[in-house]
């Protein structure tokens, strides 16, 4: 599927669409697992990770809903994910030193993924406005993209906290075209999640494009999911200045 005409403006998911996330959450909860989960062997670390990732009590839509803070989040998360694996329940002040390790640990090891760079400037070169619209809070996202050198190309426009919800609402879509200073039909957004992304930006009224990876996927998706969602799919985002005619 290609786009029909050109953008004016582009809008980016972060995590694991900019950012490889998926990456940081590895190094950190391999020293998570190796400080409170001593008896899950190496080999089934690929098993915590996807277990954080899939967060099938849905704690972090609750965030992104505005029903719960971030602290509350992760915690019931972490304590999930040691329910599953053999740790030990953690209280507040347990809680807070895990938090310490993992936020070390994740901070540490994010990377803009290898494709990110050359696109943005693509993009900018093309005379496309870029910026960012994420689920986490702005100062934070801040600091990621300052930590892997793209902040100063790709502002971040949007978190959670701008409007105390954060995607599929379509509301986080039309107020960040409305700080890059396009319309929403001349936008496009680009996110590695078909649901929360790509197809809420399509009902918000941009161009959503779905990047699905190589790699696992966070949450299964079907055919039928995609064909559903209508869609433009990439493998990289080397192929989206292509997609859009530029």
């Amino acid at each position: 599927m290609r786009a029909a005409g050109r953008v004016d403006g582009v809008l980016f998911d972060i995590d694991d669409t900019l950012v490889d996330t998926r990456g940081a959450f590895a190094v950190a909860l391999a020293a998570v697992a190796g400080h409170y989960l001593p008896d899950v062997a190496s080999d089934r670390h690929p098993e915590v990770l996807a277990t954080w990732r899939a967060d099938t009590g849905g704690h972090y839509a609750a965030y992104t809903r505005g029903e719960v803070s971030y602290v509350a989040q992760r915690m019931a998360r972490a304590n999930e994910l040691h329910a599953r694996f053999g740790g030990p329940v953690l209280d507040e002040d347990g809680f807070r030193r895990w938090d310490v390790l993992f936020e070390e640990r994740f901070a540490g090891a994010w990377a803009a993924h290898d494709d990110a760079a050359a696109v943005v400037d693509r993009l900018v070169s093309a005379g496309v406005v870029v910026g960012a619209l994420t689920n986490a809070a702005v100062a934070y996202q801040t600091s990621k993209l300052t930590r892997v050198g793209l902040v100063d190309r790709v502002p971040v426009l949007v978190g959670v906290d701008t409007l105390g919800v954060g995607k599929p609402d379509p509301r986080v879509f039309t107020e960040a075209c409305r700080l890059l200073g396009t319309d929403p039909a001349r936008t496009a957004y680009v996110g590695d999640e078909l649901e929360v992304d790509a197809a809420a930006a399509r009902t918000a009224g941009l161009l959503g494009v779905w990047l699905d990876r190589p790699g696992p996927r966070r949450l299964p998706v079907t055919a039928e999911q995609v064909a559903a969602a209508g869609v433009p799919v990439i493998g990289s985002l080397s192929e989206l200045p292509d997609l859009l005619g530029l």
